[in-house]
């Protein structure tokens, strides 16, 4: 299977990416609760940004520096129409792994998961690339494995094997506040970068 643009234009088009929650997912939206102190004009990236409810909650918690990436031009010009005149925000139709810029946050729900597993280390090593000096690494992977791909799921150990050579692990814990749906499927992760 290609999960190429093609594949994941034909999933929004015929709205089959059944990991859509219809809102931001409560661990990432309690994670941002607790952003109130940092700066408003830190550099955020949202890669394999799906339909953007991460960026919306930022965009309400005052962030003015936040990018949103995804392969899929159904979305992305969806997304567009949404915040045509929205300066804060730039929705880029690309890949992230040509990707370039710097970061000092990079959110991570359900890309992970979406990409080729013989991907991940690559993934890795980009994230090290885009973020800055001390760039964190924040959001939710699949703690499960799934019989259909993608979504393509994983495990703790798996993670930290691939992501302790280059980030300080700072939490990789279970999701305690996770939809019901997802309860005890769900790693919340914050690394830093070294």
């Amino acid at each position: 299977m290609m999960l190429d643009s093609q594949y994941w234009n034909k999933r929004y088009a015929d709205q089959t990416h059944q990991w859509d929650i219809g809102a931001i997912s409560k661990p990432l939206q309690t994670y941002f609760d607790q952003l109130t102190n940092l700066d408003t004009d830190m550099r955020i990236l949202i890669p394999g940004c799906g339909s953007g409810y991460e960026a919306d909650y930022l965009l309400q918690k005052g962030f003015k520096n936040i990018v949103i990436l995804d392969f899929s031009k159904t979305i992305t010009n969806q997304l567009k129409q949404k915040y045509h005149d929205n300066k804060q925000i730039k929705i880029l139709c690309g890949d992230f792994f040509k990707h370039e810029g710097t970061y000092d946050m990079v959110v991570e729900q359900t890309f992970f998961c979406a990409i080729d597993p013989a991907l991940r280390l690559h993934y890795v090593l980009k994230m090290t690339e885009l973020l800055a000096k001390k760039g964190r690494l924040v959001g939710v992977l699949f703690n499960r494995t799934f019989a259909v791909n993608p979504p393509f799921g994983g495990n703790k150990l798996e993670y930290i094997d691939l992501f302790e050579p280059y980030f300080t692990l700072k939490t990789i814990d279970e999701c305690h506040n996770s939809i019901p749906q997802r309860q005890g499927s769900e790693l919340f992760i914050n690394f830093i970068k070294k």
